[in-house]
């Protein structure tokens, strides 16, 4: 008969421990352990980062303010600031989920441009009409939504590199809002959306509030549910993930679906901003969205996102866009002026990763 182990040494190993051995030493000196208070563990993480760009934010609030005083600190010029960053913010919340699951996802402007321009088209606007305004804004969604989600299977299923899916989808779509709208600007006719969505609550645009709620469940999914724990686990490690029970195709491809519906909700904030649908709708803004994701602190090579960073990266260059408005600045001064911006925030990244690396 086998003898049984008692529960004290099985918990504790096979060898129970020798009470007359010393005591293990402590270090001294140089051997000791460098010291990790509070203060350096918040400097050092997530909350440290954004530090840092809420004081680059502060730095460059007083830039506009030395530069055009009044008219920078005005009520109103703030309140175009968040205007335009609410647009590029909601782009920029699905970039984050893409990026921090180890993706990219180029093709967001074209997909914002392609669905304004099928929320417009006359057939759209005219069962809106005779139905509900709410026609159009399912219609953005649902066209935003499957886009993503053919670049999710083409990426999860297809094999094909993100950047390169992508890529053809950026140009398909643009190209689709093109033959849609043949090339004319199609402008909103439907005045119970207007009312809707060019409305002000509490004196702020609708389109800013609907920023902060997509940035606020953008936060909840991504820091407080499993579907935020898994992104980050595909994005560091997607063979682990996979052994650890991670669908990591079909989480994938609800990643890019997600940035799709993103896009569709974005172009409804265009709509109501500009009162038209056009094939030329945001033209470039994939880059200003990586660009404000990046420097927000998600690292590129994914594993680790922060919609937190990412608002802050998208303040930081609407209100950067707003000072060279209103010093009268050339655009091309500008573009220098955010490439250096983004070399930089990856230089910081990488410094981070290779001090994390050492620890």
């Amino acid at each position: 008969m086998s003898e049984q182990i008692p529960p004290s040494l099985a918990t504790a190993g096979s060898v129970p421990p020798d009470p007359d051995a010393p005591a293990p030493l402590e270090r001294t000196g140089k051997d000791a352990a460098p010291p990790t208070g509070g203060y350096r563990r918040l400097l050092g993480g997530g909350a440290g980062r954004n530090i840092g760009l809420v004081v680059a934010l502060a730095l460059l609030c007083v830039v506009g303010v030395a530069t055009s005083g009044e008219r920078f600190a005005s009520i109103d010029n703030v309140m175009a600031i968040l205007r335009l960053a609410a647009v590029l913010g909601v782009l920029s919340v699905g970039m984050t989920f893409v990026i921090t699951g180890g993706g990219i996802d180029l093709s967001v402007g074209s997909v914002l441009g392609l669905a304004s321009v099928w929320a417009t088209t006359l057939a759209t606007q005219t069962m809106a009409e005779d139905t509900h305004w709410s026609v159009m804004v399912l219609t953005a969604l649902a066209v935003g939504t499957v886009c993503g989600l053919i670049s999710g299977v083409l990426i999860a299923y297809g094999k094909v590199v993100a950047f390169i899916a992508t890529l053809a989808m950026m140009v398909a779509a643009r190209g689709l809002a093109e033959i849609i709208a043949n090339r004319r600007t199609q402008i909103v006719e439907v005045n119970a959306f207007k009312d809707v969505f060019q409305a002000e609550v509490l004196g702020i645009s609708a389109s800013v509030w609907i920023f902060i709620l997509v940035a606020i469940a953008g936060w909840f999914l991504l820091n407080r549910t499993t579907f935020g724990r898994r992104t980050v686990a595909v994005g560091g490690n997607p063979e682990a993930a996979r052994l650890a029970g991670i669908k990591v195709q079909r989480h994938t491809m609800y990643l890019y679906a997600l940035s799709g519906c993103a896009a569709g909700i974005a172009a409804v904030m265009m709509l109501a901003r500009t009162n038209s649908g056009s094939s030329t709708n945001g033209m470039l803004y994939e880059l200003d969205a990586i660009a404000a994701v990046v420097v927000g602190g998600t690292l590129l090579a994914g594993g680790r996102g922060t919609i937190v960073g990412t608002v802050l990266g998208v303040l930081i260059f609407t209100t950067l866009t707003n000072i060279f408005i209103q010093n009268n600045l050339s655009i091309s001064a500008q573009q220098v002026a955010k490439g250096v911006i983004i070399v930089v925030a990856v230089l910081l990244q990488q410094q981070l990763a290779a001090r994390s690396r050492r620890t």
